[in-house]
């Protein structure tokens, strides 16, 4: 169920365009964009990326996927950050906890948590 909730949002995510995680400044990804079936992705890194650093029209395609996630699926997105202790120490480091994270997007092994602080 966790891998099919965290699809579902990175299949979403990855529907953007694809700057969509380095126009905001952020260490530099590649720009293919990984097919749906994450269930089979490695992840390699981990980065953290505050909402409020995204430029103003993919701060809102964030907005309006987490605006439409259910709270259950967040719930379950968040609760498999937790078990995965790399991502938890990333969102650690940065003074944050899954409880901040809104949205995940994997590409190429990298798995970007996608934050806002209330």
């Amino acid at each position: 169920m966790r891998i099919f909730t965290a699809s579902v949002i990175i299949a979403a995510l990855s529907l953007g365009t694809p700057a969509f995680v380095q126009a905001q400044g952020a260490p530099s990804q590649p720009e293919a964009q990984t097919p749906p079936a994450q269930s089979s992705s490695v992840i390699r890194s981990i980065q953290v990326i505050d909402v409020k650093d995204l430029e103003p029209a993919l701060r809102s395609k964030v907005d309006e996927l987490a605006k439409h996630t259910s709270e259950k699926d967040m719930q379950s997105l968040r609760a498999s950050i937790d078990a995965t202790p790399e991502a938890a120490s990333a969102l650690k480091a940065k003074g944050l906890s899954s409880s901040h994270v809104v949205a995940i997007n994997i590409v190429d092994g990298v798995l970007t948590l996608f934050a806002k602080k209330a």
